[in-house]
């Protein structure tokens, strides 16, 4: 599958480049704009049931899932956040707690004993200053202990429906894959993006992209080959193009083998959640 042309931007939006300058490419904003939105929806035509992976019911659950998700993955937290809810279920009980018996719970995510200090004092910050309650302001949620603009965006666009963009490793490595940005920082690939789209796509659009990232588009192995957006990636080519090798490149639900899997989610993408809960659960 050929790719079109296109590379990277070399203006952001926080530098108010216009829809006449020219990129090095000779593809203008407004072309960079029609490539990026259809690969949104090719993502979106990919990924019906896209969602966020990591499991939470309240904002509070959502935030300490995303602080434990720290040079981790969301499969690990997920195993061990019932427990942690389970005994700690709100930002009080959790702020009174023995920091060695959290330190136990979440010792398999990796930097337990900083990620118990940021736990513990991000629940006393909500217990102190907002009854308990996560804020619902990019502004406030900064300021805590544990929680960047990523986590921020993260808690913003999934517990409390504001448009956000989560640029995690995924997303940044596949952003300057598609030519969205030129840079490494986070903040100023978020600005870029944001340039790109509409408010309202903004949390969907981060979704797809990390599911993206997660099943296909790898950081050392690309499966090139097997890409729903290769006709619109200027980094065709950068893994595998022959698409039988490619297929056995590909992760999670889109695995050779995981067919029934992925045939369910198409089916029932209104518990997208939850099937992949249960399939997470089966013996290995």
């Amino acid at each position: 599958m050929a790719a079109q042309p296109g590379t990277a931007k070399t203006g952001s939006a926080a530098a108010g480049t216009k829809p006449a300058v020219l990129r090095a490419s000779g593809e203008t904003l407004l072309a960079l704009k029609r490539r990026a939105r259809r690969i949104n929806k090719a993502l979106a035509e990919q990924y019906p049931y896209a969602h966020a992976e990591l499991d939470f019911r309240s904002p509070f659950e959502l935030v300490v899932a995303t602080v434990l998700s720290a040079q981790t993955t969301d499969v690990l937290v997920n195993q061990i956040t019932p427990l942690l809810f389970a005994r700690y279920p709100d930002a009080r009980s959790m702020a009174e707690a023995d920091p060695a018996e959290i330190e136990a719970i979440v010792k398999p995510t990796g930097f337990f004993r900083a990620k118990t200090r940021n736990l513990m004092a991000l629940c006393n910050r909500l217990v102190d200053e907002y009854d308990g309650e996560v804020p619902g302001r990019l502004a406030d949620l900064v300021t805590l202990p544990g929680v960047g603009r990523k986590t921020a965006n993260v808690v913003l666009g999934n517990a409390f429906g504001i448009p956000g963009i989560t640029v995690d490793t995924h997303f940044g490595r596949l952003a300057r894959r598609f030519g969205w940005t030129d840079s490494d920082d986070p903040v100023r690939v978020e600005s870029d993006v944001a340039e790109l789209f509409e408010p309202t796509d903004w949390t969907m659009l981060s979704h797809r992209v990390v599911f993206h990232g997660r099943r296909v588009c790898h950081s050392r192995k690309p499966a090139c080959g097997a890409c729903a957006v290769a006709n619109w990636c200027p980094s065709f080519g950068a893994g595998e193009t022959d698409p039988e090798k490619a297929k056995n490149l590909l992760k999670y639900e889109l695995a050779p083998g995981q067919e029934a899997l992925l045939a369910q989610l198409l089916a029932e993408t209104h518990r997208a959640a939850e099937i992949r809960m249960e399939s997470q659960r089966k013996p290995r």
